[in-house]
């Protein structure tokens, strides 16, 4: 009984950091909110997803949007582009980074601005190889840039 306790209790933190948790083979790693202002009604989240046996996200639901859709960015002549997309492929054993100008969550419809250095409920929907869904529950930190981005802007141009 005490070992599932201590499972549980690691599950749990690991949960509230966000950074790496896994959905049967799917890892999930410094993921993190744009955060908004009064009356924004859509941002967006990043991250790092890596299946072992390939899998597809599918999508998500967070309580502080109406809708949550996977994205993707493209240039179509000189416009960039953006639209919903039914499923983002996760080749096995490689890493997808979903940033902005690129494949990312959008959070839609949202009922609060999003503040720094709070956090966002977030379950991500995934499908495997055979079509078994899985999900991952995150609580993902609300920043204004990528995490570890403001110490590599801080250290430009400083000379040592």
């Amino acid at each position: 009984m005490k070992f599932k306790a201590q499972v549980q209790a690691l599950v749990a933190t690991l949960a509230l950091t966000g950074s790496a948790l896994y959905a049967q083979t799917v890892e999930v790693k410094d993921a993190w909110v744009r955060s908004t202002v009064q009356g924004q009604k859509a941002t967006g989240a990043f991250m790092k997803l890596s299946a072992k046996d390939g899998a597809k996200l599918v999508g998500g639901a967070s309580p502080v949007a109406g809708a949550v859709e996977v994205h993707e960015m493209k240039m179509e002549g000189d416009v960039m582009k953006m639209r919903a997309v039914p499923a983002l492929d996760l080749p096995a054993g490689k890493t997808v980074e979903l940033k902005s100008g690129g494949y990312h969550v959008m959070l839609l419809d949202l009922k609060t601005a999003l503040k720094k250095d709070s956090t966002v409920p977030l379950t991500l929907l995934f499908k495997d190889g055979k079509g078994v869904e899985s999900k991952v529950d995150l609580q993902v930190p609300v920043s204004t840039v990528a995490p570890g981005a403001a110490m590599v802007e801080h250290g430009h141009g400083m000379k040592h």
